[in-house]
């Protein structure tokens, strides 16, 4: 047993090793690309749909409207959105002196629930980024506002540091719920790389058409592309669709600044998928396409957290490391593991599963559930890119000659992809 027991480890370690010595292999100048500013799509189009469309299908590339996606979807397929809602998660607070400090939302940490947390009609504290934070010497800053005619005033205090964000205590007495407070008090927190400040045309398009549960700060933006009038050709195709929820942090703007990806620190984003949705997957495994990255980091992390069950049904920290699925090789099929979820859920009566993801999805990955993926052209030297290259290999510096040569608009506001690999 114990010459078992050593050889187990070593073989964890040697395996351990070479994970890292593979990524230490992926250079982040690898994925880096010119990207002109005026390409980058400072405000949406007038019409959700009209945007362009890249087709890239096993090598071969061309492109349509989007409006024309239904009619490129398989039939009896299954299509995953994200339906996360971005919240007025930035809100700005002016000192007696005039210096303006502005706070930043992150997440939720008492209550730590996002419900509970936006519920709450006296107090809250989140984890929050704060600008201009050397001008604020710890007074109380407070923000002045008037709802129903009466006029209140939303206080902040520091708490304590939390990492790189501080925990603050948010404050107030009009009985307002925190999420009405963040309406009105808040704004749009709009992507820094769109050099301006949001304006009254992000409030209704940096959300998709589908969004519900409130907690992101940023749209999961290649849905921003999705009409009604698209979603309802969608089902005339015959083609299923399901929605996942993943908040989306902060965290999803971070450069890499590292030289070899491996050293860079994924976020973690806590994410949300219904029993039925599980069962849906299952049905549809072969043929499922994901709307975004942020639905693809979803699904996949499913697949990472059946196992992890399977291994330990009393495990607790149901979170997928950034590194996990490239220091496992699981010999679990896939519908081995969702069908392990929906046993734990109906173990422990629940009609949920709650999550969270740090999971890195880069170059030699080999996606579990997704088949294709729908989404927006990324920052160089993106996680986000190197997810894309995950998918379609080296094909991705094909994918974004192309659409710079064609005139396509980049980034959140731009145009869209469909990608289905080899």
């Amino acid at each position: 047993m114990q010459i078992v027991s050593i050889d187990l480890t070593n073989q964890i370690r040697i395996r351990k090793q070479t994970c890292y010595k593979y990524m230490n292999q992926i250079n982040i100048s690898d994925f880096d690309y010119e990207l002109p500013d005026e390409r980058i799509a400072k405000f949406p189009l007038p019409k959700r749909d009209s945007s362009k469309l890249l087709i890239y299908n096993k090598g071969k590339i061309n492109h349509q409207s989007f409006a024309d996606l239904p009619d490129l979807l398989n039939p009896n397929s299954l299509l995953v959105f994200n339906n996360t809602k971005v919240v007025n998660a930035r809100i700005i607070f002016r000192k007696t002196t005039g210096a303006q400090i502005e706070v930043f939302c992150i997440e939720p940490a008492l209550p730590n629930s996002y419900e509970q947390n936006f519920a709450s009609t006296a107090e809250c504290i989140w984890n929050c980024a704060v600008g201009n934070l050397k001008k604020w010497k710890g007074e109380t800053l407070k923000k002045k506002y008037i709802c129903d005619n009466i006029e209140d005033e939303l206080g902040v205090d520091k708490i304590e540091n939390n990492n790189s964000l501080l925990k603050l205590k948010f404050s107030w007495n009009s009985g307002l719920s925190f999420a009405q407070i963040m309406d009105i008090c808040g704004k749009i927190p709009v992507p820094p790389y769109l050099k301006r400040e949001s304006q009254k045309i992000d409030n209704e398009r940096y959300q998709t058409v589908y969004s519900k549960p409130e907690g992101s700060v940023a749209a999961p933006t290649a849905g921003l592309h999705f009409s009604n009038n698209v979603l309802q050709n969608i089902k005339l195709k015959n083609i299923e669709t399901d929605e996942i929820t993943l908040h989306v942090g902060a965290g999803t703007f971070k450069p890499v600044k590292t030289k070899f990806v491996n050293e860079h620190v994924m976020h973690g984003e806590r994410f949300f998928v219904k029993k039925t949705s599980i069962q849906k997957i299952i049905k549809y495994l072969g043929n499922i396409t994901a709307v975004g990255t942020t639905s693809v980091r979803t699904l996949e992390s499913l697949y990472w957290t059946g196992c992890k069950i399977r291994q330990n049904k009393n495990i607790r920290n149901m979170t997928v490391q950034q590194f996990e699925p490239y220091q496992n090789n699981f010999q679990i099929s896939v519908e081995e593991s969702l069908q392990t979820i929906l046993n734990y859920l109906d173990d422990n009566n629940l009609h949920e599963f709650e999550a969270t993801t740090q999971i890195m999805i880069m170059p030699e990955y080999k996606p579990k559930i997704v088949n294709r993926l729908i989404t927006n052209f990324h920052q160089p030297g993106s996680t986000l890119l190197l997810l894309v290259a995950a998918f379609i290999g080296n094909d991705w510096r094909k994918v974004y000659d192309y659409a710079l040569k064609n005139d396509f608009r980049f980034l959140s506001y731009g145009d869209s992809s469909v990608l289905t690999p080899a």
